[in-house]
């Protein structure tokens, strides 16, 4: 769906973005990660031409867009912005309604198509008639993400949606991000410093340093195979954090054994599609001492204890970096 072929962006003599090439898949989420001056945000707004490219091509849906007029390629792509980028004296209603108004809806069009993704995002229709400031900053990324998907663009760019929201509201907009089937039908390019939310949101990860690409991969990837000391550097702090929130029961299924677990209390019902973070939070919860697994796919079931769930998880940490 979108195609980054060597591009290049250079200020002066200060090479911002230097050769960078990558490409994702429809339906895809790719998360560019890394450190402020990376030059992440700039290979962004490359995409939707904010920023020309000294040099390279960039092509969405097999077109080049150097070759199309700037403003009709950014009506078929979403942007949201770090702090929403809501016109201010604007109401909830016309910030929603500035692109379908470029593409010339009708009003009623709008109206319902708005009262859709307010419902979707659980933002109340009395917030329509007002102004930005009177919303708190979750509300507000919620306005902005409607108005990015109002129009059912494609392709959404996101250059840290969530970065100035407390974590608390962050995390919540993270779960709703994930449950939106709005966003299951787009194809995503999201930037972000954050380690954390790059696993939990993306299919891929672009990790960046100075302009280039370090290494381009599935979270697993860049946990259990990455490609140099700066890789491991980046995620050490928070590894083990990644590989519970990265890891799934399926990945641990061929680790474990139906198990006879006498004189337990019942265990509680999870599906192998859930990580192991999501587990250990509600075992945690129910304190509960054994798991029942569900394989949902192939209609099998696995009673294990929490032992030999954590076990099998150690087994997998030593098999893959092995490997």
């Amino acid at each position: 769906m979108i195609k980054v072929d060597r591009v290049s962006k250079h200020f002066g003599g200060v090479k911002a973005v230097n050769g960078v090439s990558f490409e994702v898949e429809d339906h895809e989420n790719l998360i560019l990660l890394g450190t402020s001056g990376c030059g992440k945000t700039t290979t962004l707004k490359m995409i939707n031409r904010l920023i020309e490219p000294t040099s390279g091509a960039i092509y969405i849906d097999g077109k080049n867009i150097l070759e199309q007029q700037s403003e009709t390629l950014r009506r078929g792509i979403g942007y949201v912005l770090q702090n929403n980028g809501l016109f201010p004296h604007y109401t909830v209603a016309q910030n929603i309604a500035v692109v379908p108004n470029l593409l010339k809806w009708d009003k009623q069009k709008t109206e319902k198509r708005t009262a859709e993704l307010m419902e979707k995002l659980h933002l109340d229709s009395s917030y329509l008639n007002i102004y930005p400031n009177e919303l708190s900053g979750g509300q507000q990324q919620r306005i902005g993400l409607a108005r990015a998907l109002v129009s059912d663009p494609p392709v959404l760019l996101m250059d840290e949606p969530f970065g100035a929201l407390d974590n608390v509201t962050r995390s919540k907009i993270h779960a709703e991000f994930k449950a939106l089937d709005e966003l299951k039908r787009k194809t995503i390019i999201m930037v972000t410093h954050d380690v954390q939310e790059a696993f939990e949101l993306g299919d891929r990860i672009c990790l960046m340093d100075k302009g280039k690409i370090v290494q381009n991969g599935t979270p697993t990837d860049l946990l259990f195979k990455p490609k140099n000391e700066f890789v491991k550097d980046f995620l050490k702090e928070q590894r083990l954090l990644l590989e519970l929130k990265t890891i799934t029961l399926r990945s641990l299924w061929h680790l474990l054994s139906n198990e006879e677990i006498k004189g337990v209390e019942p265990g509680i019902l999870v599906n192998n599609k859930d990580n192991l973070w999501a587990v250990l939070e509600r075992t945690t919860f129910f304190n509960a001492e054994r798991l029942n697994i569900m394989d949902l796919e192939n209609k099998e079931l696995k009673t294990v204890s929490f032992e030999s769930l954590m076990s099998a998880f150690y087994q997998y940490q030593k098999r893959d970096r092995n490997e």
